[in-house]
């Protein structure tokens, strides 16, 4: 998931279908989100991109570098901006695109029914050289390309379901706050434990007014619950994010020195924020006083940052510092956890 400076905003999830994965070098799905958001100034140019991008060189390869391990999907997207969202959802090169009214989620499997604002032009007829649909009854994009049974596909206690019935829930009246909580959630599989683990959490305020700016609250690290969402604006000169970068590795030299060579990408605050996961799952009192300072903190925030918007004010010194010291104050609350 991602942001770039035009307000547009991208974010990806893995499904499977009828489709066989192409586990050959091709684009991922993470690729998409990078090139969409580096070559549109909105939502649509995104999906265009994307779209285009898709059909032209395919989707596929292997999402994790153990080359003993084969992980590979077919992507859905969403894609927003100031004005519009879209959901974009794939299968190889075919795919079908839904402009979103209301609330919309996605989350590890088809939503696309019969709501199909923009499609592949060859979508359906492929559909029907394969046997999935007749070519009489309507055209189900979902029940067509994936094995979901959309007539249950609202009623399951799937992660999708839960994600639409918790946006719907506080329909109308979302805020920042509220998306964060959403994020947070466990009992619904939102926020992801176990193996398959929410890495990072991202949540972006986008006006309709052209003068106010776009906010983007970024985690950086993973499990949203014990994770302070850090605000960050795009300004000109914003200071390099350092604490939130991860190493780089000449990955094939290093394999040659050591053929068993796994690259450790923590950044520094991923590192801090493990090691105080191990301090706080052995001492009670430290978690709770750790989480409420974190929470304070992330509540300052979020004041603040409904004061530029409320006041249209920016105040550049802060701005282009405004990440890495939000990083900063996040890390000192793990160090002091750590250290005491």
């Amino acid at each position: 998931m991602g942001a770039n400076e035009h307000g547009v905003c991208i974010g990806n999830e893995a499904i499977w279908g009828r489709e066989d994965v192409c586990h050959e070098e091709a684009l991922l799905g993470m690729d998409l989100v990078r090139l969409g958001l580096e070559r549109a100034d909105t939502a649509e140019k995104a999906l265009d991109v994307i779209v285009d991008l898709l059909e032209r060189y395919g989707q596929g390869g292997n999402c994790t570098e153990d080359s003993t391990m084969k992980f590979s999907y077919h992507n859905s997207f969403l894609i927003a901006d100031r004005n519009e969202a879209w959901i974009l959802e794939t299968s190889r090169k075919h795919w079908a695109a839904e402009k979103v009214q209301g609330v919309r989620n996605i989350s590890n499997q088809f939503s696309i029914t019969t709501k199909l604002d923009r499609e592949h032009p060859d979508m359906r007829n492929y559909a029907k050289l394969k046997g999935w649909w007749d070519g009489k009854k309507e055209f189900d994009f979902a029940a067509t390309y994936s094995y979901i049974d959309t007539a249950l596909m609202m009623t399951s206690s799937s992660r999708y379901c839960e994600g639409y019935r918790l946006l719907n829930k506080y329909k109308g009246n979302i805020t920042s706050e509220t998306m964060m909580e959403i994020l947070r959630d466990k009992p619904s599989g939102i926020n992801m434990e176990g193996e398959f683990l929410t890495t990072a959490s991202m949540v972006s305020v986008l006006p309709q007014d052209p003068n106010l700016p776009c906010i983007h609250f970024f985690t950086g690290t993973p499990d949203p619950d014990r994770s302070v969402f850090k605000p960050f604006i795009f300004v000109p000169h914003i200071l390099q994010l350092l604490d939130t970068r991860s190493p780089t590795f000449e990955i094939e030299r290093s394999v040659k020195k050591k053929p068993h060579f796994k690259p450790d990408r923590r950044h520094p605050l991923y590192r801090k924020h493990q090691q105080a996961l191990e301090v706080i799952d052995k001492n009670e009192e430290k978690a709770k006083t750790m989480l409420d300072n974190m929470r304070k903190l992330e509540k300052k925030l979020i004041k603040e940052m409904e004061s530029i918007l409320q006041n249209t004010h920016l105040n550049m010194d802060r701005i282009v510092n405004l990440f890495p010291q939000c990083t900063k104050d996040e890390s000192r609350i793990y160090q002091s956890n750590i250290s005491s």
